[in-house]
């Protein structure tokens, strides 16, 4: 993957905006990392950043599907413990080297990596990772909490907590287990084993492997087939099935008739409906 679609708005001098590409075309949001000599490993800045992005995406009517990817030969290393280019110093809940006390590193996860992997989740738009390279601790669930996963066939998936001696963080024990059951999850985690793109998509954590030079177009006409749906139909059933796993069936139901009320006052449903009825292509607003 060589770079998101240029965009035409002006460059913002805030040098985090080189670090996070964004561009809006046909009304997909790419997001793309860009520290491709770090691997693209997320600095504070950067997750903060893509936080917005996604946050932008969600409530912009123009913006129909998101696509999250990453410069060079790698999707994301994972956060950034070295450090690295920062512009505000230490984000809410992370001091520096030496202040710690108690409570800090769990105000940190639920403030850092944990609100990066809720913002994909409660994203409004579907959300596309194109995974390009690596994927470790943090980036691999960055990837594994959209709601399609694209790799390439060079790609690599790393549960590489327990190489550092580390609790996996970034809702990795929680989205494994739902994807791939607590036995496999467990697997993972405990050997930290690298998994390739192929073994990734026989589990099911992968939707398609592709030669890593048609990742980008795969990509793309994906997004912009998502970008032309009925796109608050979309978000309801993205919110129903993330929310499944974790509630009753009687919930569930009830989640689901509220749903169908809702998505019944849009405009796209309306024109779904009557293009079945006058046996027509529907054309869908995103409304």
């Amino acid at each position: 993957m060589t770079s998101s679609p240029e965009t035409s708005a002006a460059k913002s001098a805030d040098p985090v905006d080189s670090l996070v590409l964004h561009a809006t075309d046909n009304h997909v949001a790419w997001i793309t990392l860009n520290r491709p000599e770090a691997l693209n490993a997320i600095t504070p800045d950067q997750r903060e950043r893509l936080i917005q992005h996604l946050s932008h995406a969600s409530c912009d009517p123009d913006v129909r599907a998101v696509v999250i990817t990453a410069t060079g030969r790698g999707f994301c290393a994972g956060a950034d413990l070295r450090g690295g280019p920062s512009t505000g110093g230490p984000q809410a809940g992370e001091r520096v080297a030496g202040e710690r006390v108690a409570g800090d590193v769990a105000r940190m996860i639920r403030l850092g990596a944990q609100r990066l992997i809720g913002a994909v989740l409660d994203c409004e738009k579907p959300v596309i990772a194109a995974v390009n390279g690596t994927a470790a601790g943090l980036g691999a669930h960055l990837a594994l909490a959209c709601d399609l996963v694209l790799a390439a066939d060079s790609a690599k998936f790393i549960e590489v907590f327990v190489r550092r001696g580390l609790v996996p963080d970034g809702g990795g024990a929680y989205l494994l287990p739902r994807l791939i059951g607590p036995q496999r999850a467990k697997e993972l985690m405990f050997f930290g084993d690298a998994l390739t793109a192929a073994d990734a998509a026989r589990l099911g954590l992968v939707n398609r492997v592709v030669p890593a030079d048609d990742l980008e177009k795969t990509a793309r006409d994906w997004a912009e087939r998502l970008a032309t749906g009925p796109t608050r139909a979309l978000a309801l059933a993205k919110q129903l099935v993330n929310a499944s796993l974790d509630t009753d069936r009687t919930t569930a139901f009830a989640a689901e008739a509220a749903a169908q009320e809702i998505n019944m006052t849009t405009t796209d449903a309306n024109e779904g409906v009557a293009a079945f009825t006058e046996r027509r292509t529907p054309h869908y607003r995103g409304r």
